[in-house]
């Protein structure tokens, strides 16, 4: 149960920067619920995943994948093309703190000289923020990928 009150929780928080960042970009008013959707959605099963063990870089990835597919039906569907609602939904999963220590640690080590410590902190944060962005763009790309193809796979 207390699973179930950390997702709604977690769903509740992520819809607002989908709806925002679509909002900023001109998305028509009736396809704003879809991002709202598709943003609680996705940051949710990222949590949900990340709660069973897997870890952010992964959990990411299926993430971004999964609303992928579902953005491709709803482009399908609504006649709208897919970033309208992808784009908008993986906004939430961007992520800023990794990025921030990242570039507080370059700041640190060019104004306070060498510390192993702060080396190490600067390439995991540095490498884990290349990772989630990676598994964001490539699980958006996942479906037209897989669907889109022209050609077979073998």
């Amino acid at each position: 149960m207390e699973l179930l009150k950390l997702l709604l929780i977690d769903a509740w928080f992520a819809w607002i920067p989908a709806v925002g960042f679509a909002m900023v970009f001109n998305v028509p008013k009736k396809m704003l619920i879809y991002c709202a959707i598709g943003g609680a959605f996705a940051h949710s099963f990222r949590y949900l995943l990340m709660q069973f063990g897997l870890p952010i870089e992964w959990a990411t990835l299926a993430a971004s994948s999964s609303m992928g597919f579902l953005g491709l039906y709803w482009s399908r569907k609504r006649l709208i093309p897919r970033p309208v609602f992808t784009v908008a939904s993986v906004i939430p999963m961007i992520p800023g703190s990794f990025a921030f220590t990242t570039v507080v640690g370059i700041v640190e080590l060019n104004s306070g000289g060498y510390n192993m410590a702060l080396v190490q902190l600067v390439v995991e944060n540095g490498l884990r923020t290349l990772f989630i962005l990676g598994a964001l763009s490539f699980g958006l790309a996942l479906p037209s990928i897989l669907i889109y193809r022209g050609r077979p796979i073998v």
